[in-house]
């Protein structure tokens, strides 16, 4: 099994559920969070002065999967969350050990 971080732009959490549940996977985690990358936050004109913002906006999914489902999710968050422009985001993929479903205690594939 395997652990997604997928950090995109917020605007683009729509596109990802709906793509995600397209592709036979419904089920993830969201939070919000701010950060920054290599671009170091971004400048911004207001009334004629300049102002940096270090931290910016961002959405995070969170998705536990099988193995074998894991390119076909990569894909399609590539696909929903692309603009083309610095800021789109990155994937981040961990090993994930075991899974327990709380109301069963079921372990493993069976818990997803």
């Amino acid at each position: 099994m395997k652990k997604i971080e997928a950090v995109i732009r917020p605007s683009k959490v729509g596109d990802v559920i709906s793509i995600l549940e397209k592709v036979g996977h419904p089920g993830l985690m969201i939070s919000e969070v701010e950060g920054h990358g290599k671009q170091k936050g971004l400048e911004q004109k207001l009334r004629g002065k300049t102002y940096k913002m270090e931290l910016i906006n961002k959405a995070k999914i969170e998705i536990v999967t099988k193995d074998e489902d894991l390119d076909k999710i990569i894909n399609a968050i590539c696909e929903a969350a692309f603009t083309g422009k610095i800021g789109d985001g990155k994937i981040f993929i961990y090993p994930v050990e075991d899974v327990v479903r709380i109301r069963t205690r079921e372990k493993g594939e069976k818990a997803l």
